[in-house]
């Protein structure tokens, strides 16, 4: 018998199932090849190999599928980019959007929804294949429907039958917009920036439908490139917004290049006038060298109020008044003046502002004078603080603080202190005449004395600088120390200082007076005691109903010798019966002997003349002849009882000098 041939071995059993992955043959073909073989009557064995082969191939079948719709929904979202990437309207970009989202997943309805940060809600902005006009103006409450709860929490929601779902807080308005448009289900996923959400995108079916996370997670996808397209849109629109503007600004400035070169000419001008240290009336001419015409600073009492009313409601821009332009001069609140263009009743805008930077500049210069002068009566006064205070100071080091400030601390001076009897500061006196008057001690309401106090200190400063003297505020009033002549009289200082400064107050000042102090500088502790000494003439004068005068301590009579603090006792006499001493000096007459005779006899003729051994016609022209020298009112009360005390005192001296 010949020999037996060999049996073909058999295919593997995946041959059969590779053909059909490789030609993306269905599901269905696969089941197949497994029928087939049992038709042909194959073995269990390998029945069974074929079943094993066949479920591997399917899952690969699934996974290439699975993997090519991957490949195909990363393409959609490449071109969706891209097409999002070339498009420059806001509007175009929006319905870009929405349009592939509908392709993407298919769906039959596709719409954007955005947030309104004013409305606090989100609104329909832009829809693909919506049918009903009331859906397509539907606005959204935060946590409404939804959307409203995909913007709240900016998360992805799904439904498969929105109406029917009870996870959305419902609203008759959505819920009838969504029946209108014969929606089910919706997909909702928001569109989302940094950590914000600025809208929500929405892919939905007129039928029941079941969305899977590969389809959730494409319309995010598309989502985040949406998101960044429309900021981009509005970055481009914004932009060429503001190139528009740029180019108008652009456009003003070419047209104005003259305008500016000629503003900023004036303006150097009046900087370099600045900076060489001019005055007021140097701006002013320099303002009518340009505008060709009459400049002048006023005084705020001198503009016309209604002008300067128009000028504060321009918001301190110059106003026209008559033929003439008016631009006020103001430091915040405070009018200081006005600049006064005469003459000109057209006036173009260029030539205003012109008018209105002279103004700011004056300003400038009035309040650096202003700052100066306050600067100069800080140092004075606390100078005059230092020698009050301070009476161990190196008297080098305060001479130099003096000339500074252009005082000689080394000549006779006068310490003057002064207060203001009418606190309100409106100069105000009662109906009978009288002048009110504090005690000592006693303060006005706060308001009005610290402005009453305020304008005493400025008027007495500006007094100070002009006599080369030294001002402070002490005690409810001022102190001053004003140079005095070597005859000069501390009485008439405090008079004439009482004047001065209740003029400039327009109140009752009163003012008294220290004696001398020689050298202030070399003796500061003489200052102190000084002032001490004019603060009891001032009390004295408010005492004895004298307010608003000024007095030193011999004006007093013999008070004066307990205000003063030397007791000058002969001086006292001197100013007393001095007139009479001379005249008995001279004459040889005894007319002191027959004063104090008469004063002995209470004041009686005829006593006198028993006491004096004469006939009483004698005593009559002695008396006539003391009458003349001593002058009117020398036998009233009070002058009658200085010049007893000054005869008794002459007595003692004499005395004492034997």
């Amino acid at each position: 018998m010949p020999a037996q041939q060999p049996a073909e071995p058999a295919e593997p059993a995946e041959t059969p199932f590779l053909d059909l992955l490789a030609t993306g043959a269905p599901a269905e073909d696969f089941e197949r090849a497994v029928l087939r073989a049992r038709a042909d009557g194959a073995s269990p064995e390998r029945l069974a190999a074929l079943e094993r082969a066949k479920l591997l191939a399917l899952r690969v079948r699934t996974e290439l599928e699975g993997r090519r719709r991957r490949e195909a929904e990363l393409s959609a979202l490449y071109e969706t980019a891209h097409d999002l990437a070339g498009l420059r309207d806001l509007d175009a970009v929006l319905r870009a959007i929405v349009q592939r989202a509908r392709s993407l997943l298919g769906t039959e309805t596709a719409y954007m929804t955005l947030n309104d940060p004013v409305a606090g809600d989100t609104y329909m902005r832009v829809t693909d294949g919506s049918v009903s006009a009331r859906f397509q103006q539907l606005r959204l409450g935060m946590g409404e429907g939804l959307g409203g709860l995909v913007a709240q929490t900016a998360r992805p929601y799904v439904t498969d039958s929105y109406l029917d779902d009870p996870r959305f807080q419902h609203t008759r308005t959505i819920d009838t917009g969504v029946r209108d448009e014969g929606l089910v289900a919706i997909l909702g996923v928001p569109l989302k920036l940094g950590s914000g959400v600025i809208g929500v995108l929405f892919a939905a079916d007129r039928r029941v439908r079941v969305f899977d996370h590969a389809e959730i997670a494409l319309l995010a996808a598309h989502a985040a490139h949406a998101a960044v397209a429309i900021d981009t849109a509005n970055l481009l629109a914004e932009t060429r917004k503001a190139m528009t503007e740029l180019e108008a600004a652009n456009e003003i400035i070419r047209d104005r290049s003259g305008v500016i070169e000629r503003a900023s000419d004036i303006h150097d001008r009046l900087a370099e006038l600045v900076l060489r240290g001019g005055g007021v009336q140097d701006v002013a001419a320099a303002v009518a060298e340009v505008l060709d015409g009459t400049v002048e600073f006023t005084d705020v009492d001198r503009v016309p109020a209604e002008a300067l009313e128009r000028c504060s409601r321009a918001d301190g821009h110059a106003v026209r008044d008559g033929d003439d332009w008016v631009a006020a001069v103001r430091s915040g609140s405070e009018v200081l003046g006005a600049l006064v263009l005469r003459g000109h009743p057209r006036l173009d805008p260029v030539d205003q502002r012109t008018l209105e930077r002279a103004a700011m500049v004056t300003s400038l210069l009035l309040l650096a004078r202003r700052t100066a002068g306050e600067a100069e009566q800080r140092v004075r006064g606390e100078l005059l603080d230092d020698l009050l205070d301070a009476p161990d100071r190196d008297p080098r080091l305060l001479r130099e603080r003096a000339a500074r400030v252009a005082a000689d601390l080394d000549t006779p001076h006068v310490v003057l202190a002064a207060c203001l009897e009418d606190p309100s500061g409106d100069g105000t006196a009662p109906a009978d005449g009288t002048v009110r008057a504090e005690a000592p001690g006693a303060t006005a309401p706060d308001a009005a004395g610290a402005t009453g106090r305020q304008r005493l200190w400025s008027a007495a400063s500006h007094l100070a600088a002009t006599r080369q003297g030294l001002a402070a505020a002490r005690d409810a009033g001022v102190v001053l120390l004003l140079p005095l002549s070597r005859d000069g009289d501390p009485g008439e200082a405090a008079g004439k200082a009482a004047r001065q400064l209740g003029a400039a107050v327009h109140a009752p000042v009163t003012v008294g007076a220290s004696a001398p102090v020689p050298a202030p500088a070399a003796t500061p502790a003489a200052v102190a005691t000084a002032y001490a000494q004019a603060r009891r003439c001032r009390e004295a004068l408010r005492v004895l109903g004298r307010c608003g005068q000024g007095a030193a301590a011999e004006d007093f009579g013999f008070l004066g010798l307990l205000l003063a603090d030397g007791r000058d006792v002969d001086g006292f006499v001197r100013r007393t019966l001095g007139e009479v001493v001379d005249y008995d000096e001279r004459r040889g007459t005894d007319l002191l002997r027959t004063l104090d005779a008469y004063f002995a006899s209470g004041m009686s003729p005829a006593r006198t003349k028993d006491a004096l051994h004469v006939h009483v016609n004698t005593v009559a022209q002695r008396l006539d002849r003391i009458g003349r020298l001593l002058g009117p009112g020398w036998q009233s009360p009070s002058r009658a009882l200085e010049l007893q005390l000054a005869l008794q005192l002459h007595h003692l001296s004499s005395a004492l000098a034997e």
